[in-house]
């Protein structure tokens, strides 16, 4: 069985459950898990000296929506608020085809594995001219990436009152057969497992409350998850109340979308009885700062969902609504939005960088990723602290205060993805010319 040793690392921030932090300590890798965490270890395999880095568990994404990375900063939407914004794009992104998902979700990950990411869940509810979960599951899987994408999808649109133009709007029972197709082709429910399947019709603006009551059926038939859009601006809270008479958090508990097999993207809007829902049920949040401040659509109440036992996570959202994919750039804005909402000790860097890991982990109920552990996958990033950002810092170990913002080296399942500083599993001269090719011939 192969061995990796990384050794003598100035601070391993393990996020276990005393969240310990031990210095000068090295980890065994056997295979794809944590063998061993402590001093003086010894191996016959690879070794890799950490002195001078911080050493975390790969940081994981909760909320993306990959394909948007070929549409950055397009002229029209740079400065709308949400329900503008996809009215400017959804056009485009009805030119997409297979290789479209294909490269962009390839291009989307690696930028996500040089912030450190290891996991990443994708929310994909488009799929014009043959494009289909398929292409992003095989970019993720070329890339080397744990990846859970969800299969979504829009079925109610201009004609019918939604959001979406027709063209991009699928027929129910052809959601619900291709749900079923991809779950039982790509979902591995194990633990360890590179690939897990959930389900996500897109957002209360865009499909029905048959659609959203039917897919949590069919979800805890096959024991997969499900995500959506939920409370993410004013604009989304009127519509609710306008269309169903209610909050969206009602919305969501009607339809049997809380549980701890539930996480919903944003919930900037989220009241202090929506708060209590989710912390009763155990129901996730992806927070998505990033895209929430892009597109003006507030400051979620990170804190108070915390305080309450809210399960949350960091999401980057869509490169078309951030237009960064970053997830240490995420978990630095996140600390510092709590700042600006609550005070300077309202979230320390510490406590963000476990939203980040752990925390993130939890939501996507991945007790086996998210921590360094004995036991655990061996999905590690390690940031080398003798950058300019470090340089004078006297906490290498705060890392969102003063730190680098790309890992030096990044492990998945043993597996190493990133290596001083690049992509060791794309050819990435060879992948961002061609991205720019498909984005030029868009802008065509």
């Amino acid at each position: 069985m192969t061995e990796i040793l990384i050794k003598n690392a100035d601070s391993i921030l393990t996020m276990d459950d005393t969240r310990s932090e031990l210095s000068g300590a090295d980890i065994l890798i056997r295979g794809g898990q944590i063998d061993q965490i402590g001093h003086g270890l010894q191996t016959t395999g690879e070794m890799h000296d950490a002195a001078g880095c911080v050493v975390t568990p790969g940081l994981v994404n909760t909320h993306h929506h990959l394909y948007q990375s070929l549409t950055r900063a397009v002229p029209g939407g740079q400065d709308a608020l949400l329900f503008g914004w996809l009215k400017t794009l959804y056009p485009i992104w009805s030119r997409f085809g297979p290789e479209e998902m294909f490269i962009s979700a390839q291009i989307g990950l690696a930028e996500l594995a040089l912030s450190g990411c290891t996991l990443s869940s994708d929310h994909l509810y488009l799929f014009p001219n043959g494009a289909r979960l398929d292409d992003t599951i095989a970019a993720a899987a070329e890339i080397g990436l744990r990846f859970h994408p969800t299969r979504g999808a829009m079925s109610i649109g201009e004609s019918d009152g939604g959001l979406p133009p027709d063209a991009l709007v699928e027929k129910e029972q052809a959601i619900l057969d291709d749900m079923i197709r991809v779950v039982d082709a790509f979902h591995d429910p194990s633990e360890g497992a590179m690939c897990r399947v959930g389900l996500a019709p897109c957002s209360p603006f865009s499909v029905s409350r048959d659609l959203m009551r039917n897919a949590a059926i069919l979800a805890r038939d096959k024991g997969v998850m499900l995500h959506t859009h939920l409370a993410e601006n004013d604009e989304d809270i009127a519509y609710s109340q306008a269309q169903f008479g209610c909050r969206p958090g009602q919305y969501a508990e009607d339809l049997g979308w809380t549980g701890p097999d539930v996480w919903h993207a944003h919930c900037v809007k989220l009241d202090g009885a929506e708060i209590d829902l989710f912390a009763r049920t155990k129901t996730g949040v992806a927070h998505c700062p990033c895209s929430n401040c892009r597109l003006g659509s507030g400051i979620a109440p990170v804190r108070a969902m915390r305080d309450h036992g809210v399960p949350v996570g960091l999401g980057a959202d869509g490169s078309a609504s951030n237009d960064n994919g970053s997830l240490v750039l995420e978990a630095r804005q996140a600390m510092l939005l709590q700042r600006v909402a609550n005070g300077a000790d309202a979230m320390s860097s510490r406590e963000a960088l476990e939203i980040a890991t752990r925390g993130g982990a939890d939501v996507l109920n991945r007790p086996d990723c998210g921590r360094l552990e004995p036991g655990k996958r061996a999905d590690i990033a390690i940031w080398d602290t003798g950058c300019i950002e470090s340089a004078g810092s006297w906490d290498t170990a705060a890392l969102l205060l003063a730190g680098p913002l790309k890992v030096k080296h990044l492990f998945v399942e043993g597996r190493q993805i990133v290596r001083d500083g690049h992509v060791a599993t794309l050819d990435m001269p060879r992948v961002i010319e061609r991205q720019n090719q498909l984005a030029r011939a868009l802008q065509d």
